[in-house]
């Protein structure tokens, strides 16, 4: 209550299009609409709510964009699991509006890496170690191109975090996964470290082919401490802002795992 009797705050009025979101979203969070379940059409929904159409599209069009329906067959809007890197996109960009450091970013990452490499041991297929194995042939064989090697070093992270077959796990990393990339394109031509990459990935690999938990853990944990020590031997503080580097890197390639 204000404490002017006679003063009283004002009412705030949620926009219609955003009533048609938090009402769908909510019937998708609860469980009530199921991935694949296709929506009545556009002029049945305007019906429904009682608006107009494009009132309504405004709606259907945040739905979109946060990855929660996609248009099927015949255009039917049809309820959709929003797609990792769709998400970490959004995490990424939210990151670095909160001016995170990679100092921040850096210990987020090396409790995280860790964890997938010792899951991944555990759980891993020999498909997923044959396709590791066919990455890290490439990546051996594309030290002369930058943007080739730094796909192939996210993909083969990716890969080891989609073994570690825990989702939760990889929809934290992702994100952090993929504003740390940026910083490898600046350290990697700087100081020639593409061989020593590469034989950490070699370790790794070994000891998930052995499924050898403690040593995935160490190796990848290793490898994760060496990203910090390029970073402050290219002189760059950890305790800085990333956006500048953001802005000067080539946006990393969304290649799927």
């Amino acid at each position: 209550m204000p404490s002017d009797p006679k003063k009283f705050p004002r009412v705030e009025v949620v926009p219609a299009y955003r009533v048609v979101f938090d009402t769908i979203e909510r019937l998708i969070m609860d469980g009530r609409l199921k991935p694949g379940d296709v929506l009545p059409t556009e002029s049945e929904l305007a019906e429904q709510f009682n608006i107009n159409r494009s009132t309504l599209r405004e709606g259907i069009r945040l739905l979109e964009q946060n990855g929660l329906v996609e248009r099927g067959g015949a255009k039917r809007l049809t309820v959709a699991v929003p797609q990792i890197l769709d998400l970490a996109t959004r995490i990424s960009r939210a990151l670095l509006l909160h001016d995170v450091t990679f100092l921040e970013l850096w210990e987020t990452y090396m409790t995280l890496e860790p964890a997938a490499a010792r899951l991944a041991a555990k759980k891993i297929s020999d498909e997923t170690i044959e396709v590791l194995e066919q990455n890290l042939a490439k990546m051996s064989s594309s030290y002369t191109d930058l943007d080739e090697f730094i796909d192939l070093d996210w993909q083969f992270h990716n890969l080891i975090a989609s073994a570690a077959g825990n989702r939760s796990l990889e929809l934290a990393r992702q994100p952090i996964s993929m504003l740390m990339m940026p910083s490898a394109r600046v350290i990697l031509p700087k100081l020639k470290t593409y061989n020593r990459v590469v034989e950490a990935h070699r370790h790794i690999l070994d000891a998930l082919k052995a499924r050898d938990e403690d040593k995935a853990e160490e190796w990848m944990r290793r490898h994760t401490a060496d990203f910090e020590r390029g970073y402050k031997r290219m002189g760059l503080s950890p305790s800085g802002r990333l956006v500048e580097e953001q802005q000067t890197s080539r946006p990393l390639t969304k290649k799927r795992a």
